[in-house]
C-alpha cells in the first residue's frame, strides 16, 4: 500500500507533518480529518529499495514468515469471532495483543492498537509492519474494511493460512526420511575417515604389499580429510556465507527460485504447491472484489518465488494490453492443458473465482499424490548411495586382507 507525506494544520493552527499509508489521497484526507488535521499538501512517497543487504529478507525453500503460521491462523480466527460478535476493532486488537503467545505478534498488535487510536484504519496500521503481514493480508483487510465484511476477510485469511500450513507440513514429512539418511551418511563418512581408515592404513603400510586401487582411494581420502580438515571447514563456512549473501540479492534469489522448481523428483512438488497457492490466493482476492490486475500484483508477491512472480507479472501486463486471462495463462506456460480448460470455462461463465478454487484443489491433489510417492522415488536412490559406500569400504579394507591371506597360504 502506498505511503503519503503530508503537511497540515491542527485545531490550534500549528503546522504538523508526517506520513500515512492508504490506497489514495482521499483515504489520507479522511485519516487526517479523523485526527482533526486540515491537510495543506499531500505527496506520494516513491518506494525506495534498501541497498543494505542485511535489510533484505531471505526465505527457506517454502518461504516462512517471521510470525509462525500457527499464530497467524489463531489471530485471524480470533479476529473473525470478535468481529462477527460486534466487538470494536480497537478493543479486539488490544485484547489480542495482551493474550497472544507470539512476542513479535504481541508487540506488533500493541503498535497497531496505538495507530488505531491515532485515527489510522486497520489496513494502514498493519501496513506499517510489512515484514510481519504480507501485501495479500493487508489488501484483503483493506477490501474488508471498505465493503463492511471485515469478519469474512479474516475468515478467508484463516482458511488460506490453514491450507498453506497443511501443505508445508506434508512436504516436511515427506522430506524427513531422505534428510535423515543424508545426515547419517555424512556422519558415517566423517567417522570412517577419522577413526577407522587410519587404523587399516597403518596396518597396510607395515605389511608393505601393493594395495588395490579401492584401498588407495580410501587412504588418500582419509589423509586428505585429516590433514586439511581446518581448510575444509573454512572453505565450507565461507561458501555457506557467500551463498547466503548471494541468495539475498534479487539475481541470486531469482536463479535459486528457478532452480528449485526444476530439481529432479522434488521440483514438481514445489512447483505444484506454488501454483496451488497462486490459484487459491487469486480466487480469494477476486471474490473480495479486487480488480484482476491488482489481484495479480498481490498474488505475485504471495507466491514467494521470484521466478514464478515474474511469470505472474507478465500475465498482468498481458491483461493490461487487452488480452484475456486465458491467453495470458497460455503464454505464461505455467499451467497444464486441463487447468487452462478450467480457466476458459471460468471466463465464459463469469465464475473465474470458483474455477480458480477448483484449480487450486486440483494442484493440491497432485501435490498429495507426489508427496505420497516421494519417499518411494527417493528410497532407491538412497539405497544405491549406501550400497556404493559399503561396497567401496568392503573392497578397500578386505581385499588387501584376502590378498595377504592368499599369499601366506601360498608360502
Amino acid at each position: 500500500m502506498p505511503t503519503f507525506s503530508y503537511i497540515g494544520r491542527n485545531t490550534k493552527g500549528q503546522r504538523v507533518t508526517g506520513t500515512l499509508s492508504g490506497a489514495d489521497e482521499n483515504v489520507i484526507v479522511k485519516q487526517l480529518s479523523n485526527q482533526q488535521i486540515i491537510p495543506v499538501s499531500i505527496e506520494l512517497n516513491k518506494d525506495k529499495k534498501s541497498s543494505n543487504i542485511s535489510d533484505i529478507n531471505i526465505n527457506d525453500l517454502l518461504g516462512l514468515q517471521e510470525i509462525p503460521l500457527d499464530d497467524l491462523i489463531i489471530f485471524c480466527r480470533q479476529m473473525y469471532a470478535l468481529m462477527k460478535s460486534g466487538v470494536p476493532i480497537l478493543r479486539a486488537i488490544n485484547g489480542l495483543s495482551e493474550s497472544s503467545n507470539s512476542v513479535k505478534l504481541k508487540k506488533a498488535l500493541a503498535e497497531v492498537g496505538s495507530s488505531l487510536e491515532g485515527g489510522f484504519t486497520l489496513s494502514s496500521a498493519l501496513n506499517q509492519h510489512k515484514k510481519l503481514f504480507t501485501p495479500l493480508f493487508i489488501s484483503l483487510i483493506h477490501v474488508g474494511e471498505n465493503t463492511g465484511q471485515l469478519d469474512h476477510a479474516f475468515l478467508k485469511l484463516a482458511s488460506y493460512f490453514e491450507r498453506e500450513l497443511d501443505t508445508r507440513k506434508r512436504i516436511k514429512t515427506a522430506l524427513r526420511y531422505p534428510t535423515l539418511v543424508m545426515i547419517f551418511l555424512v556422519a558415517a563418512m566423517v567417522i570412517l575417515n577419522i577413526f577407522v581408515i587410519p587404523l587399516f592404513s597403518g596396518l597396510f603400510a607395515r605389511l608393505g604389499s601393493d594395495l588395490p586401487i579401492t584401498t588407495q582411494i580410501l587412504i588418500a581420502s582419509s589423509d586428505f580429510f585429516i590433514n586439511f580438515w581446518p581448510h575444509m571447514l573454512v572453505v565450507s563456512l565461507a561458501s555457506y556465507i557467500g551463498l547466503v549473501q548471494y541468495l539475498k540479492t534479487d539475481n541470486g534469489k531469482y536463479h535459486w527460485d528457478k532452480l528449485k522448481i526444476k530439481l529432479p523428483i522434488v521440483g514438481t512438488v514445489i512447483e505444484r504447491s506454488i501454483l496451488a497457492r497462486f490459484s487459491h490466493s487469486f480466487a480469494i482476492v477476486l471474490k473480495a472484489g479486487v480488480p484482476m490486475t491488482t489481484g495479480l500484483n498481490l498474488v505475485a508477491e504471495a507466491v514467494d518465488n521470484s521466478y514464478m512472480e515474474s511469470k505472474i507479472i507478465a500475465m498482468r501486463k498481458s491483461i493490461e494490453t487487452g488480452e484475456s486471462l486465458l491467453r495470458s495463462a497460455v503464454s505464461s506456460q505455467l499451467f497444464t492443458p486441463l487447468v487452462l480448460q478450467m480457466v476458459a470455462v471460468g471466463e465464459e461463465t463469469g465464475r473465474i473465482d470458483e474455477l480458480l478454487e477448483e484449480v487450486g484443489d486440483y494442484y493440491e491433489r497432485e501435490v498429495d499424490y507426489d508427496l505420497s510417492m516421494l519417499t518411494a522415488r527417493i528410497e532407491p536412490i538412497m539405497i544405491v548411495i549406501v550400497a556404493a559406500m559399503v561396497l567401496l569400504l568392503a573392497l578397500g579394507i578386505f581385499t588387501p586382507m584376502w590378498n595377504l591371506t592368499s599369499a601366506l597360504q601360498g608360502k
